[in-house]
């Protein structure tokens, strides 16, 4: 008897989808979702090998081959396929190269922005009222203002660079981590396994981090991927304001802003770049509403 127990119990083991499974079969059934993540993996690949797969220098110039439009188009050259810029700097690789800008801003501001976010709003869901509510009147303060006006402040006063609108970017951020890791942390501390842990002797850094954290990561790592495209787009936004990366950086923000005299006398100089941040964010959008169907379990159908 205690054997065929045994080998029932075994065979619900095997029945059980893996943790990765399941989160795959939930994801995939967002088509929006998926289709999200393959564009987002093509990002990924151009970042990882635009310096061997771009055809040119990016900040090398062809003066004798300036605003040469598309190949598709009267007058264009295969020598640069998506035309050039006022300065004869091949379009496709200045493209190609800004992903790897745009995908190195989203990783350092959705590092620095939840590794903050998520210490403080630990931090706020454990401490005493008087401390929980100093942090979260702080974070009101930061979201009182609109998040590209106060990004723009900082930079001004650190310098313009890629570098320092990084540092504002991720500030601006923040505090949405410290709001969603307070409520995920005080949803859990009423919770069964956590009086347990504390019956067992957990100390307070085991509780915060081994015993709840785990358990509140499902909505932070739905907001790190809606962050990262937030931080892609308000970089553009810096960069085009001109407080962002400098020139002649690929950067596709700074691009538009080097050419948005001629956008009525060659149009793939501002389109191009535009079409890249809008693609780009908006598949890390849709990757991120798949993200927050396969991992948030109410709204996993039965």
């Amino acid at each position: 008897m205690d054997h065929a127990l045994s080998k029932e119990v075994e065979t619900q083991v095997e029945q059980r989808p893996g943790r990765l499974r399941e989160f795959w079969f939930y994801f995939r059934e967002n088509r929006g979702a998926v289709f999200g993540f393959w564009i987002f993996v093509a990002f990924v690949i151009v970042a990882a090998t635009a310096p061997w797969i771009a055809p040119h220098d990016p900040t090398q110039q062809f003066r004798e081959f300036a605003l040469i439009p598309p190949v598709w188009q009267e007058g264009g050259n295969w020598s640069f396929p998506l035309g050039t810029d006022p300065l004869g700097r091949d379009m496709l690789s200045r493209l190609l190269n800004g992903a790897r800008y745009s995908f190195f801003v989203g990783i350092v501001v959705v590092v620095v922005a939840a590794s903050g976010g998520i210490l403080l709003g630990l931090l706020a869901g454990f401490s005493p009222k008087w401390l929980d509510a100093l942090i979260m009147r702080l974070m009101d303060i930061i979201l009182a203002f609109p998040s590209l006006l106060l990004a723009l402040v900082l930079v001004a006063i650190l310098g313009p660079s890629l570098t320092n609108a990084m540092i504002a970017i991720a500030i601006v951020l923040q505090p949405h981590y410290v709001r969603l890791t307070r409520a995920s942390v005080i949803g859990e501390l009423g919770k069964d396994y956590v009086t347990s842990a504390r019956v067992a002797g957990a100390g307070l850094w085991r509780l915060m981090f081994v015993t709840v954290l785990p358990n509140c990561l499902a909505p932070i790592i739905v907001q790190a991927a809606l962050s990262f495209s937030t931080a892609i787009l308000d970089a553009a936004a810096l960069g085009f304001l001109g407080m962002g990366a400098q020139p002649p950086t690929p950067e596709w923000g700074t691009m538009l802003a080097e050419a948005r005299e001629f956008i009525l006398r060659a149009w793939w100089v501002v389109t191009l770049p535009g079409l890249a941040i809008l693609i780009t964010v908006l598949a890390i959008n849709l990757m991120g509403d798949g993200l927050r169907d396969a991992l948030d379990p109410k709204l996993k159908r039965s």
